[in-house]
Formats: C-alpha cells, sequence, structure tokens
C-alpha cells in the first residue's frame, strides 16, 4: 500500500501542510529536511533557518528522542529551544519511514505543572509497586510453610489425626492455599505495572506457545471435564514478532479465568487474522501499509456461567474491586488486569462478550511484525521539495 492509495485524490503535502500541529521532517543524521508553517510559528523563526538547523539544535536530546517515539509509538514530552535560545516544553510523536522521520509537534509548555505532578504521581505508583514485588519471598516463603506442613499432617506424617484436628488442619491448607494464590496474582499485577517483568521482542511461534499454555491447563481441563478446542488453521507454523513471555502470561490468565468460569462443557481458542477495520474499530493505531496478516486475533470463548451487567464494572481494574465483598472477582481482576496491562505494552488491545449463562468470550488483538513502512518513495521529491 502507497501513500497515494492512502490518501486517494487529497494531496499528501496539503495534508501534511495543514494538520493542526507543526511537522518536521528529519533524517536519520539528524538534518531537518522539510518543515510546515505551524512549525515556524512554534519555534518563532522563518523556515529557511529552520531548515539549516539540526533537529538536536531544537529539541533536547532530539534525535534520541524520535528513535524512542517511533520504536514505541508513544507521544514523549522535551525540551526545546527557538533559535534564540528561548525554552518551552513539546510534545512529540515520530513515525519512520526508511531514512526519513516524519514528527508532529505541539508545544505543551502551559501543561508542564501538570505533567510534573503526573510524573511525580507514577513514578510513585512505579516505585511503589517495585518495592511489593521485591517483597516477594518474605510474603511466599512463610505461606508455603503453612500450606506444606498442614498438607504433611494430614498425610499423617505425624500420626493419625483425630476428626477435629483433621477439619481444623483442612481449614488451614485451604485458606492458606487460596491466599497463596491471590498473592502470586496481586505479585504479579503489581510486577506488570511496575516493569519488573523485563520485556524481550524476538521472533517466536505462535501457535506453538498457545499450546504450550493449554498444556499448563491440562490437569484443570481434565478435573472439571472442560474439552478443549484449539482453532488456528489460519496461522499455522506462523512466525510472529511480539513479546513471547508477556503473551504467555496473557493467554495464561484468560484461560485460567475461563476454566473458573466453566463448570462443564468447553472452552474454545480460535487463532486468525483479522480485518483491518476490526482492529481500527477497537482503538489500534494501525501504521500505513499493514495488511490483515499484520495483526493475530485470539479468542477464548467457553460456555459457562457467563457475567452479570454490574460485573462487567473494573473487569480489568482490580482497584475498583478493593471495596467489594466478592473475593473471586477481585482475584479475577488481577489476573485480566495483568493481561490488560501487558497487552497494551506489546501494542494490543483485549475486550470481552458475556452472557449470563451462555458464556463469555475473551478476544484479544496483538501486532505480530516488526513492521517497516516503505512508502518513502511516494515523497522523495515532495520531502526535499523547496516552498
Amino acid at each position: 500500500m502507497s501513500l497515494r492509495d492512502v490518501f486517494s485524490s487529497v494531496n499528501p503535502k496539503e495534508v501534511l501542510k495543514n494538520l493542526p500541529d507543526a511537522v518536521f521532517v528529519v533524517n536519520t543524521d539528524g538534518k531537518i529536511v522539510w518543515i510546515n508553517d505551524k512549525a515556524s510559528i512554534i519555534f518563532e523563526s522563518v523556515k529557511p533557518v529552520l531548515k539549516n538547523c539540526y533537529f538536536d539544535d531544537l529539541v533536547d536530546s532530539g534525535m534520541d528522542i524520535l528513535e524512542k517515539s517511533a520504536a514505541r509509538r508513544v507521544s514523549i514530552v522535551a525540551g526545546a529551544f527557538t533559535p534564540d535560545s528561548k525554552e518551552f516544553f513539546v510534545e512529540l510523536n515520530a513515525k519512520k519511514y526508511d531514512s526519513q522521520y516524519i514528527v508532529t509537534i505541539r508545544d505543551v509548555t502551559a501543561m508542564t505543572h501538570v505533567l510534573s505532578m503526573a510524573d511525580k504521581t507514577g513514578r510513585l505508583n512505579k516505585e511503589k509497586n517495585q518495592m511489593i514485588a521485591k517483597l516477594s519471598h518474605e510474603f511466599k516463603s512463610p505461606l508455603q510453610s503453612i500450606i506444606g506442613f498442614s498438607q504433611a499432617l494430614l498425610d499423617g506424617v505425624a500420626g493419625e489425626l483425630t476428626e477435629k484436628q483433621g477439619k481444623y488442619i483442612r481449614i488451614i491448607n485451604k485458606n492458606a492455599s487460596e491466599f497463596a494464590v491471590f498473592i502470586d496474582k496481586f505479585l504479579e499485577f503489581s510486577q506488570a505495572e511496575s516493569s519488573l517483568i523485563s520485556a524481550d521482542f524476538q521472533t517466536f511461534d505462535l501457535i506453538a506457545v498457545i499450546q504450550s499454555v493449554i498444556k499448563n491447563y491440562e490437569n484443570a481441563f481434565i478435573n472439571k471435564n472442560i474439552m478443549v478446542n484449539l482453532d488456528c488453521d489460519e496461522l499455522r507454523k506462523r512466525v510472529i514478532f511480539s513479546e513471547e513471555n508477556y503473551l504467555k502470561i496473557i493467554l495464561s490468565n484468560i484461560i485460567e479465568t475461563s476454566i473458573k468460569l466453566t463448570d462443564i462443557g468447553s472452552v474454545n481458542i480460535k487463532v486468525t487474522n483479522p480485518e483491518i477495520e476490526i482492529v481500527k474499530s477497537h482503538g489500534l493505531d494501525v501504521p500505513i501499509g499493514a495488511y490483515d496478516s499484520s495483526y493475530a486475533m485470539i479468542s477464548v470463548k467457553d460456555n459457562g456461567m457467563g457475567f452479570a451487567e454490574n460485573d462487567f464494572d473494573g473487569l480489568f481494574e482490580p482497584y475498583v474491586q478493593v471495596d467489594k465483598t466478592n473475593k473471586k472477582n477481585f482475584i479475577r481482576s488481577l489476573s485480566l488486569g495483568t493481561a490488560n496491562v501487558l497487552l497494551k505494552k506489546i501494542n494490543g488491545v483485549m475486550w470481552v462478550e458475556s452472557e449470563v449463562m451462555k458464556g463469555t468470550s475473551f478476544n484479544i488483538i496483538i501486532p505480530v511484525e516488526k513492521y517497516e513502512s516503505r512508502v518513502y518513495d511516494d515523497f522523495e521529491d515532495f520531502y526535499s521539495e523547496e516552498e
């Protein structure tokens, strides 16, 4: 797909010229090769002066920020300077097209106080979650001792128990086991929020990963007499580019939730390439040149109890569940909250469709390619064109 295909009869030069933000085209060596009128206004200088600058002259650590913005597909706030050395703050977003970046910039100087407060709050939350995650051993070690010793007593290693002793020990073992599950889920969510689960994007076999996760829950499926079906013909032996560990955690939490919702019946997992319009309809930023095969959609559908309408409140947000009395809902929100946080980190999205007593469908879409646009030739003359 070329830029001409995208813009059809619309002149792409006119589109960039008339954007409400400042627009820069920057070579990978940092040289500015084109700007629109808004850039002159924000940087308080005429176009010939700005086009003789390097991007690092106008934005602090400009090229490093461009690379991060393009790679992560996120906006970044940075310090900026006019050619006369007037300081202000900008928010920029960069897209890379072969050997050049297209950069949109807006002045956010008036928002810096708000941003500073938000940054401080976010940093405190991250530090809190890091502390909780690093204390995981202190939480889990005593619990494992309680579970292990209580189970040993039930197994008779200290002699025969009376009926009353057995009853109390079983209660201790059950409650300690349930609390251990809660602690695991809580720590997992805290680690996801604080980025302590390290990211390593690489290529891997998508279906092999899904099959390995299903295998981990084989006993749970058997114990509840649940059939599991995997329909993956569209993507069989498909190698994708994503974060394998994140995807395993995401799928584990979704499948585990489906099992808990289903007493008897089946869990059906379907893997497809969604149409681009479906991807867009769920709010994902689709780059120019992406195709249906650029994304994978994984649907986990059960025929269990389903969700009531009020169950959707805080489904992915465990903090919303704190004041509610249903412990199962809280643990479920921790699981789905972790999946949702990690999905956002791999530029994916999740949504749930459910009907009481008819089942639930958990759906995720993730990009599966290391996307590099190949549309530079369409703009080769346009970028260097003088006004």
